[in-house]
């Protein structure tokens, strides 16, 4: 904070004078520290929450309230984990999974966004594939991975599995950004003689960041999905294969080890998803827009 060096009028002494703009109201310091006592107790529910479910899960099994052989428990699931980690065996699956989500994630998002700029630069061909679009959204997509499987083999069909659940949300809310663009700003650079294609780069996608941004958040979860969905089918590594053997096996500490991997890296995922939207809104200096 700067200063303004001054002299006291009364004292003749040299005193540091606080610019008014810069000075914070004690109505203002007790609404921040409200707001930090409440971000605070809700991490503390947040926190217990997790302990009290991970206390029940250990608890319950252990004093047969429910079978241990459908649920396993958190202890049993610990020493599984790191039993998997010492071999490698659990790298190696987890690795897997994540790089296929990556792969699947990104190629949606690519193929959602070049279909929804094709839709937003001709309104003819969106009214034409408009129903479609819809039709596939809603259509269940797990029904395709026979399909998926008999077309491209054991490991295209998950890749293939994980774009098919991610392209049509990706082009429906694409194309629903571009359309909320204010109408009077693209009239204005179309009046100084900007070509459809400048509007598209200028204007359109600049201020589609947010809509993008929902997209990726929304896309990171469903391209791990269809990811676990297509290795159910006959996939010989990852997590969803994981699955699958250990619960034909009855094998649960093995099924909860996996999902227990799944929910880390969906986290990690979305953490890396945040940190791209911090990233861009700073360059754009809306921080505290978004916030």
């Amino acid at each position: 904070m700067s200063t303004h060096a001054a002299l006291d009028p009364a004292h003749g002494s040299q005193t540091d004078i606080v610019p008014s703009a810069t000075r914070r109201s004690p109505a203002y310091e007790g609404y921040l520290r409200s707001l930090r006592r409440r971000t605070r107790s809700i991490q503390a529910w947040q926190l217990g929450t997790v302990i009290v479910f991970l206390v029940l899960w250990e608890v319950a099994p252990r004093a047969n309230w429910i079978n241990p052989m459908l649920t396993s428990y958190p202890s049993a699931v610990a020493r599984t984990f790191m039993t998997m980690l010492e071999d490698g065996t659990l790298v190696k699956h987890s690795w897997v999974t994540f790089s296929e989500t990556v792969v699947g994630f990104g190629g949606g998002m690519l193929l959602g966004t070049v279909c929804a700029v094709l839709l937003w630069w001709s309104a003819f061909l969106y009214r034409v594939l408009d129903p479609f679009i819809v039709v596939l959204n809603a259509m269940p997509k797990i029904a395709l991975v026979p399909i998926f499987y008999i077309w491209l083999g054991d490991v295209a069909s998950i890749y293939a599995m994980a774009i098919a659940v991610s392209v049509f949300i990706t082009i429906l809310m694409l194309y629903t950004g571009f359309q909320a663009i204010d109408p009077d700003k693209i009239k204005l650079v179309r009046l100084f003689g900007a070509s459809r294609l400048k509007v598209l780069t200028k204007i359109v996608l600049p201020g589609s960041v947010p809509t993008m941004i929902s997209t990726l958040k929304v896309n990171v979860g469903l391209a791990l999905v269809g990811v676990v969905v297509g290795e159910f089918q006959a996939a010989k590594a990852g997590l969803g294969f994981l699955i699958v053997y250990g619960s034909q096996i009855f094998q649960m500490n093995l099924v909860m080890t996996a999902i227990v991997v799944l929910a880390g890296i969906s986290s990690l995922l979305f953490i890396a998803i945040q940190a791209l939207e911090m990233t861009i809104l700073r360059r754009h200096g809306a921080v505290g827009a978004a916030t």
